[in-house]
């Protein structure tokens, strides 16, 4: 389906960028993407996201939307078909009160364990375990997040899952496993296999490398 003029500002190691560009896939809307030099970011970035200067940024008929769970909902709203929120009003709150879990309390601590060395890490570390077993009670013994099939919910989450993996192999840090959280282990493994989240996954080893510069960057920093 056309896009009626859709660009997307993101980078390639965005989970919040590649929510947005899973979703564009799965509603089917063609768009022209713009990868961004977060060193040296973009006049159309600073110009489409003045406040936080953030990927990703959705333009569209010359107007701009950031943050990514917004974005979601405008193209959810702006493009009806392929819904990713569920119909029923309560599905649908249930769909964005995880997702807005995800972002307040899981991301937190799991940025903790990238940017934190010694005791905080472990804090760190112990947190994100404890918001992730509250997280798999959002499943509810279903398969996805949205019900039956991959919804709003699950293409917040997804891409935080796949950094919650990266973080266990980057830095031999256990965080979830198939014991003490069989439910969302299970949903990691299948919403990572479909076939629109594989396309936009990036390679697992230049992310893990990619990460453990960030932390070596950013703890020499603290450090210092």
């Amino acid at each position: 389906m056309a896009g009626e003029g859709v660009k997307l500002l993101g980078y390639w190691a965005s989970p919040f960028a590649l929510r947005v560009r899973s979703a564009l896939k799965l509603k089917g809307i063609e768009y022209e993407y713009q990868e961004e030099d977060l060193g040296n970011k973009s006049p159309l970035l600073l110009q489409g996201n003045p406040v936080y200067k953030k990927v990703p940024v959705l333009l569209h008929k010359g107007k701009s939307i950031s943050e990514s769970l917004v974005i979601l909902e405008y193209i959810d709203e702006v493009w009806k078909h392929n819904p990713l929120l569920p119909e029923d009003p309560y599905e649908r709150a249930r769909s964005r009160f995880w997702a807005k879990f995800v972002d307040e309390k899981c991301v937190p601590a799991l940025v903790g364990v990238i940017t934190k060395v010694g005791e905080e890490l472990e804090k760190s570390a112990r947190e994100a375990r404890e918001h992730l077993k509250t997280l798999e009670s959002g499943l509810d013994g279903k398969r996805c997040f949205g019900g039956t099939k991959i919804g709003f919910a699950d293409v917040a989450i997804a891409w935080i899952a796949y950094w919650v993996r990266m973080e266990q192999e980057a830095f031999k840090i256990q965080l979830i496993d198939q014991q003490n959280m069989p439910l969302l282990a299970a949903w990691i493994d299948y919403v990572l296999e479909d076939p629109v989240m594989k396309e936009f996954m990036p390679p697992y080893d230049k992310l893990v490398k990619h990460t453990r510069d960030l932390r070596e960057k950013l703890t020499a920093v603290v450090s210092n």
